[in-house]
């Protein structure tokens, strides 16, 4: 059985997993206006992921007998400097979800929770690759400057991206 505080900090997770599906819708929405076809659906296939996680958490608080609560989340950023720009703090705000991920982890380890840790491993690992994919964005874009072509190549690169969740929804 989940402890109140596990419980706690597992609901405080789905918030900011919303919190980042609407981040990235919000940047989704900024590089419409800048008429990046490619980049804005990057950003909605990711907050489509972002959605995903939350309901990974939520499933899994009701399979273990707690209680999903769902609270406020705050209004993101809408307004950016560049592509770069939100790419950056979209890197920035990764990191900060792998620092809420670890917390997790730790307290389920204290806990000796070895549920929670085998479920947490799976976010461990996206952590690592969301991390990655943002850090790479962030280095290309930088390359590039103001290279209009490399930027419409790498928007048309993105417009391929699609979500597709795991074959197996098991945690």
């Amino acid at each position: 059985m989940l402890s109140e505080n596990l419980i706690k900090e597992l609901n405080e997770q789905i918030k900011y997993e919303l919190y980042s599906e609407n981040l990235y819708l919000a940047m989704a929405a900024y590089c419409a206006s800048e008429d990046l076809d490619g980049f804005t659906n990057f950003f909605k296939v990711q907050a489509e992921e972002e959605r995903f996680h939350a309901m990974k958490f939520f499933d899994y608080i009701i399979e273990m007998n707690g209680r999903a609560e769902i609270s406020a989340i705050e209004a993101p950023e809408n307004e950016y400097g560049s592509v770069l720009d939100t790419f950056e703090k979209a890197y920035k705000h990764e990191q900060f979800v792998t620092k809420r991920i670890y917390k997790l982890m730790d307290l389920a380890i204290e806990e000796k929770e070895h549920a929670t840790i085998s479920f947490l491993k799976w976010f461990v690992d996206e952590q690592m690759e969301e991390e990655s994919t943002f850090n790479g964005m962030v280095k290309k874009l930088s390359r590039i400057e103001n290279n209009g072509h490399a930027l419409n190549m790498i928007d048309a690169e993105l417009a391929q991206r699609v979500f597709t969740p795991p074959a197996t929804t098991d945690k």
